[in-house]
This record gives structure tokens, C-alpha cells and sequence, in this order.
């Protein structure tokens, strides 16, 4: 998408930042990978064998150094972009260093932590200047862009619900991992692969979450591998929310939005998009666009080629309603009200 060279640093090479590798070297020849930072030396032989996989065995002349101080790094190499793809802890000092040192950041999901994480990057990303995109595929896929579209300017008539539902075996994928480790993961399902469901189901009602009634069990594990939550929003729709991380082996998801006039249906991820209309038997593919990555999206916004379809507000929306269903949850199901 760019014509000039984007100087890019990948922070963070788990498995992740290696599927995002793969993509980002068959579609992104104008970005130059100079440096990755990787305190872990197994994950970055990990990292740069990929270069050894036939497809990518031409280029193992952009094998990029490691650099594990993260300081050091941001002395020491002249860059325009950064893509942080670590731990969900480290998000929010990550990407407030990178910025404060004159980068634009892409964000793997979840944004941050906290609410309150959310904020300050707000306020970094206002006093910098600096782009910040959180690599949701959802709000950077046509599909929820197009339905977010169809919601905003009443083409399904009034909003009245939304009902969203994630599975996976991800009890038993994640265990033994960082992602079951509550400092670092920040929780367990409903925040990591359910992240992608609380981030669409808030994009696509653009707009806040005013109550929550939540229900969580762990399974045994150290976070919550099952969930249920209930909301209205403040124009008064409703929502619904299902996370169940200890089913068969599968990864899907299944959102549906309610309006006056027509159903929309999707996934978490927007890899689909259909919808129903008054008086149709069926459910009828929507047309649009092919997607592409998040990196080639990322790289699109800082272009000024279209506006940013995921910036840390959505990030913000999302984790308060994260926070506000853990908070009921403790509770035992009682009623949160978001100020």
C-alpha cells in the first residue's frame, strides 16, 4: 500500500507474531522488518526459522536482529512503526515507549489491561500525536465495517439487541501457558480469544454499556474458561454474551444484531456477513470487499487512505465492559453500572 519503506519493529515473537510474519512478508514489500526485540531466545529461533520454510527461503537476506532490551532498541534504530504482539501485561508500557519515541503502533489484541491502561494510552496517543491501531480483525474486517455502517445509519431499523456467542477448546490449548496466568494474561478466555466477541459486539453498537449481569466459572483452571453476560446499552438495546472455552476441539463464533427492520449475522471475526430482511425466508450473503491483513490495514490508515477502524476508544469500550462483567461476576451476578 505505501510506496516508501515503512521502518518497522516486531515486538514480541511468539507464535502470533510468526503468523503475522508469514502475511506480512507475502503482502507488505514496502515494510522492512529491522529489528525485533525478543527476550526469549528460543521463541526468536522460533521466530526466524520461518525463513527457512520454502515459500520464504528467498528472503533470508531480511532476517532481522534481535535486540531484547527494548530501550536499547528504541535508541538505537531509526523507525517509523511498530507491531507489539507480546503478553497482554506488557501492552500498555510497550506502546507508550514506542510512541513517546516518535512511532506509530499496531496493537494485537487485547488493548491493555485495565480501564484505566486504556485511558493513559488515550492520553499518550493525544499528547504524541502518534497512531495507535488495535489489531482486532474484527473492526478491521469489511464485513463488521460494513454491518457498523448498516447499524449507524439505521439500515436494519431501530437497534433493539445483539446476541453474540464464542467457542473453542481453549481450557485445554492454553494450559501450562502465559494465557492462564492472571498477571500476565489479565484472564482467561472471555479475554483472549473472547476479546475478538466483546470488541465486534461493542463496535458494531457504538455505543456504551450502561449495565452488566455476569456469570464466569473457572473449571478448575486459574481463570475463567466459561462465561455469560447480560447488558443494555445507553440507547436502551440490549445484549448477550456467551463464552465457552471448554467444548471439543473447534474455534468459532456466531453474532447476530436485532433491528426493527432486519437481522444482521456474523462472527466475531467478521468472516462472514449475511443478513435477513422483513418478509425474506433466509439469511442472504452481503457483498464486500475482500479482506486483508491487519499490518495492511494498519499500513492503509497511516496513509491517509481510510480512517482508523480501530482506535484504543473501541479499546476502551471493550475492556470496561471486561472489567464491569468480572466485577459482577464476583458479585454473583449482580447488577454494574457503568458511569
Amino acid at each position: 500500500m505505501a510506496e516508501n519503506i515503512i521502518k518497522t519493529t516486531i515486538i514480541g515473537c511468539g507464535g502470533m507474531a510468526g503468523a503475522h510474519l508469514r502475511r506480512m512478508l507475502r503482502e507488505s514489500p514496502g515494510t522492512e522488518i529491522q529489528v525485533v526485540n525478543e527476550p526469549n531466545p528460543a521463541n526468536y529461533a522460533a521466530y526466524i526459522d520461518i525463513f527457512n520454510e520454502p515459500e520464504f527461503v528467498d528472503m533470508r537476506h531480511k532476517i532481522p536482529p534481535n535486540e531484547p532490551d527494548l530501550d536499547r532498541l528504541l535508541n538505537n534504530y531509526d523507525l517509523d512503526a511498530a507491531f507489539i504482539v507480546t503478553p497482554h501485561a506488557y501492552h500498555h508500557d510497550q506502546t507508550i515507549a514506542c510512541m513517546e519515541r516518535g512511532l506509530d503502533v499496531l496493537l494485537e489484541k487485547p488493548m491493555v489491561m485495565t480501564t484505566e491502561e486504556a485511558l493513559s494510552l488515550m492520553d499518550v496517543r493525544d499528547r504524541t500525536g502518534r497512531l495507535l491501531v488495535v489489531a482486532f480483525p474484527g473492526s478491521l474486517s469489511p464485513e463488521i465495517r460494513e454491518a457498523s455502517r448498516m447499524v449507524r445509519d439505521g439500515d436494519i431499523g431501530r437497534l433493539l439487541s445483539i446476541s453474540a456467542d464464542i467457542w473453542q477448546n481453549w481450557g485445554e490449548l492454553s494450559h501450562g501457558t502465559w494465557r492462564q496466568d492472571p498477571p500476565v494474561s489479565g484472564g482467561g478466555f472471555l479475554f483472549d480469544t473472547g476479546a475478538h466477541m466483546l470488541n465486534t459486539v461493542v463496535d458494531l453498537a457504538g455505543e456504551d454499556v450502561v449495565e452488566v449481569a455476569a456469570w464466569m466459572e473457572n473449571n478448575g483452571r486459574p481463570v475463567e474458561t466459561m462465561a455469560v453476560a447480560m447488558g443494555r446499552l445507553a440507547s436502551g438495546a440490549l445484549i448477550t454474551l456467551h463464552a465457552c472455552g471448554e467444548t471439543i476441539p473447534t474455534w468459532r463464533s456466531k453474532i447476530h444484531v436485532f433491528g426493527k427492520d432486519a437481522i444482521i449475522l456474523t462472527s466475531a471475526w467478521g468472516h462472514f456477513f449475511e443478513i435477513q430482511r422483513a418478509g425474506e425466508e433466509a439469511f442472504t450473503p452481503v457483498e464486500v470487499p475482500d479482506s486483508s491483513g491487519v499490518w495492511e490495514q494498519f499500513l492503509a490508515v497511516r496513509d491517509g487512505e481510510k480512517p482508523n477502524p480501530c482506535p484504543p476508544e473501541v479499546g476502551l469500550r471493550m475492556v470496561r465492559l471486561y472489567d464491569a462483567i468480572k466485577e459482577s461476576a464476583a458479585r454473583g451476578g449482580g447488577i454494574v453500572k457503568l458511569g
